[in-house]
């Protein structure tokens, strides 16, 4: 175990948030929000999942909506005491501790603050390995668990506790209550015991989340190479295109951020054009009309300058930008994990190709 104090707080929202490929809230919220928590209450002891009892009641809490909205709205902070109470309730038995749902920046700071605030531990580990729109897009849905009993509140005191047929059926039921309730709310779901957390959990996520941040934050501390080489080194991460934003086309629909991305290329990549895709996280980039990821792999914009991650809800005309790629979580790249999150799902007509594939035989790379 280990501590999670208002330094790695930093370090974590700035490297969740490329984790997000766009989605996942704006990390300056979310910092805040955990920030203080952290420095009302205490640092939060970040637990390895094999540090946890198989039969303890692990909990993730999450903020369900659109990111955009909850910039304007809010958390009351209230919530994490409702979840908890109901959630504990329903089982009969109290929660062990509490764990993001995704990497991202308001989902990865939200458990930090809940967990400040009620005196628990949280796991280092998640369900996603990156943000993804819908809420039956877990690696714990491979594993056959249910996302019920979940628990809902919103700010203003309104709560809900599900029970659905199906982890779909608890996405539409969901996402038809958080419209009501102003287009953003904080949940839990997807509760599992210990040992179904380590068997399916993306693990050490959080880990991995503060070394990005800390990579990012010291990407111009170099000397043998560029910091652009730096940023690629430290993430793994695939160049797709450098370019400065001509067009952002975004709408909130069904409580969802829609948009495309239109991107005219400087450098190296002067001459050329590039597009990408979003559905809260960025879903499809090309460049010349030929795709050259897709999801689940991570589609990430970053500045050109700093290498801050750019959220969808932050795309602005003008901003010059790095369009990267990186791999996902292996258990993405299966038959069942495509069948919930490739590119086939959200209506893209092309099969999946992992990125080291598509940049590999791409007649685009630079």
């Amino acid at each position: 175990m280990r501590k999670i104090g208002l330094p790695e707080i930093e370090d974590i929202a700035l490297g969740a948030a490329l984790l997000g490929a766009g989605g996942g809230g704006d990390p300056y919220i979310g910092k805040l929000i955990a920030m203080g928590a952290v420095q009302e209450c205490g640092e939060v002891t970040l637990l390895y999942p094999e540090e946890i009892p198989d039969d303890a009641l692990i909990v993730p809490i999450a903020m369900m909506g659109a990111p955009t909205i909850l910039g304007e709205k809010g958390v009351g902070g209230n919530e994490y005491k409702t979840l908890y109470d109901m959630v504990s309730k329903f089982y009969g038995k109290e929660i062990y501790a509490f764990m993001p749902i995704e990497a991202g920046g308001v989902n990865s700071m939200l458990p930090i603050a809940a967990c400040a605030r009620l005196g628990l531990p949280m796991v280092d580990a998640d369900g996603m390995g990156r943000a993804f729109p819908e809420l039956q897009m877990v690696t714990f849905t491979i594993g056959g668990v249910k996302a019920t009993p979940m628990a809902l509140t919103d700010e203003k005191g309104n709560c809900a506790i599900f029970n659905t047929i199906t982890n779909k059926w608890t996405e539409e039921l969901a996402r038809a209550v958080t419209m009501s309730c102003g287009g953003s709310v904080s949940v839990s779901l997807f509760c599992v015991d210990g040992a179904t957390l380590k068997k399916y959990a993306v693990k050490n996520i959080v880990t991995r989340s503060q070394k990005l941040g800390e990579a990012i934050r010291k990407v111009k501390d170099c000397n043998e190479e560029t910091p652009e080489q730096n940023f690629l080194r430290s993430t793994e991460g695939f160049k797709l295109f450098k370019g400065k934003i001509v067009d952002v086309l975004r709408e909130t629909k069904g409580a969802f951020n829609f948009g495309n991305v239109v991107l005219e290329g400087i450098g190296e990549y002067k001459g050329k054009n590039a597009s990408v895709t979003f559905q809260n996280e960025n879903l499809t980039a090309e460049v010349d009309g030929e795709l050259l990821a897709t999801t689940p792999d991570l589609i990430c914009i970053v500045d050109t300058e700093t290498f801050i991650p750019v959220t969808t809800d932050a795309i602005k005309y003008g901003k010059r930008v790095m369009v990267v790629g990186l791999k996902c979580f292996e258990m993405w790249r299966t038959q069942a994990g495509l069948e919930l999150v490739g590119p086939g799902y959200f209506g893209c007509d092309t099969d999946y190709i992992p990125i080291e594939d598509r940049v590999k035989g791409s007649s685009l790379n630079v």
